[in-house]
Parts: C-alpha cells; structure tokens; sequence
C-alpha cells in the first residue's frame, strides 16, 4: 500500500486546512485509516482516524475542531482542520492500520505516508 498525503501549508491561527491522503496498491483490507502528527522534537502521536463504516475517533487535543471522513470509492481519507492552532503545528502523516482494531497508537499501523508540514502562526 501506497500513501499520497497532500493538503498541508502555512496558516494564521482560526483558520482552515484540509488534509487528504490517497491510498494505492494493495487497498482491498477495510481497515481504519487516519492521521497522526509529530512536533519537532516529540513523538509521533495520534491525530483522528476513521473506519471503513465511517465511525471516528479523535484525540482530546482536536476533538471539536478536526473531522476526518473517508471515500472508500476512492481509498482516500480527509482531515478537516478548523480552528488551528499554533500548537497543532507539526508534520502529519497519513496512516492504515494493520489489522481490524482501532489505531489509536503508532504501532497499530501497518502504513505510513509521507508525511505533509502543517504550520500555524499566531
């Protein structure tokens, strides 16, 4: 499975991004898909994910503010950011789980994208 992450770039805080990732290969397994971020300096953590019947999970830190959705037609997976940040700065990764089961930590996932800088200023 491949991982193609775009939507990322430099915003003021209270504004908007969206995020997409595309899936490519070996996409036939309905595992959650979602997202995780990494700040400089710190670990990887987890973001928002989705699973292939649309039920969501978030983080604490973006629960109101982030909602991810999936087109399973299209294998891909969205982030919609509102309200940012600046402490939602970091690069975000694109991920697929492993195996059923939610991903809510990095070694639940199977995949990684590339990764997309996100970047808030105040």
């Amino acid at each position: 499975v491949q991982l193609q992450a775009s939507g990322g770039g430099q915003v003021q805080a209270g504004d908007s991004l969206r995020l997409s990732c595309a899936a490519s290969g070996r996409t036939y397994k309905p595992y959650d898909m979602g997202w995780f971020r990494q700040a400089p300096g710190k670990e990887r953590d987890f973001v928002a994910a989705v699973s292939w019947s649309s039920t969501t999970y978030y983080a604490d830190s973006v629960r109101g503010r982030f909602t991810i959705s999936r087109d399973n037609t299209k294998n891909t997976v969205y982030l919609q950011m509102n309200s940012l940040k600046p402490e939602d700065t970091a690069v975000y990764y694109c991920a697929v789980a492993s195996a059923y089961g939610r991903m809510r930590v990095a070694t639940a996932v199977g995949y990684w994208g590339q990764g997309t800088q996100v970047t808030v200023s105040s």
